[in-house]
């Protein structure tokens, strides 16, 4: 019990909100001899639902990860509990998208190589070869997969097969300029996260900092949501924005614009990582 910064487990748990949850969490996990190291909850007053992380130190329980999860199974199905608990010792399995723009790629393999975000990189997917060399310097496999008009559905069955082999935990979308089917959305709700080119919501279409520029914008931004098969309307994760003025070119605006994306998709990439993001509805829970 001297090393809480050793292996971890992190228990995230939403259900109907009701008196006596926090207590009877921290007391079941109490009885076991857990040590909590870290402590988060939240009543969502509209959804009436509650959320709560938990960090526990693993070294201080007397037994592993299947018995924890089954051990909290009976209080989860009294309280009508959604539950996940994963031992930090083992990094989330990561695949990440990308097409032509590098920065945001560029940002997450730097953070990743020098050990920022603590994660099991995949590979990277790309429907173009432009970050092949890059990518596979750093020993991570690129995976080409070209995506055109008269063979989408095929090229997205291809994409998904590699999210299957890899059984991936998060889908990362760094600059992936294609809209992934509905159905592939659906089946992998809540793994996969984007970032987009605005504080959502924002100037639809292409070129939008030129239609920024035009309007004579003071702050311009970036938004990462979740991905849904609604387009650009999945729960937000994290937002920022950076101020410009009339002395600020479009090309100036597309340098700190760039700044702001990949700055804000590791925040919500490192929040995913820590299991601090919980769904509440068209809402996130974020425990930073």
């Amino acid at each position: 019990m001297d090393n809480p910064e050793g292996r971890q487990y992190i228990l995230t748990v939403s259900c109907p909100d009701a008196v006596g949850l926090v207590a009877a969490v921290s007391g079941l996990i109490a009885s076991w001899g857990g040590w909590l190291t870290e402590v988060s909850n939240h009543a969502a007053p509209d959804t009436k639902r509650f959320f709560m992380r938990n960090v526990i130190a693993a070294s201080s329980l007397p037994f592993g990860l299947e018995e924890f999860r089954n051990g909290f199974v009976p209080l989860a199905r009294r309280h009508r509990m959604d539950f996940a608990v994963r031992d930090t010792g083992a990094p989330k399995r990561v695949l990440v998208l990308v097409s032509k723009e590098p920065h945001c790629l560029a940002d997450l393999l730097h953070r990743w190589h020098t050990g920022e975000l603590k994660l099991d990189l995949r590979g990277v997917v790309s429907n173009h070869e432009v970050m092949r060399e890059d990518v596979e310097r750093l020993g991570v496999p690129f995976h080409h997969v070209p995506v055109t008009a008269d063979a989408k559905e095929r090229a997205f069955e291809r994409v998904e097969g590699i999210f299957e082999a890899e059984a991936v935990d998060l889908v990362v979308l760094a600059r992936f300029m294609q809209v992934l089917p509905a159905a592939l959305c659906e089946r992998w709700a809540g793994k996969i996260v984007n970032i987009h080119h605005g504080f959502l919501p924002s100037f639809a279409g292409g070129r939008p900092y030129q239609q920024a520029f035009e309007r004579g914008v003071k702050l311009i931004g970036a938004t990462s949501h979740f991905v849904t098969a609604s387009l650009d309307e999945g729960p937000i994760i994290e937002q920022d924005v950076i101020r410009v003025d009339h002395t600020d070119t479009v090309e100036d605006m597309v340098r700190l614009g760039r700044d702001v994306e990949k700055t804000v998709l590791a925040r919500a990439v490192r929040y995913l990582l820590e299991d601090r993001v919980l769904i509440d509805g068209s809402k996130t829970v974020v425990f930073r």
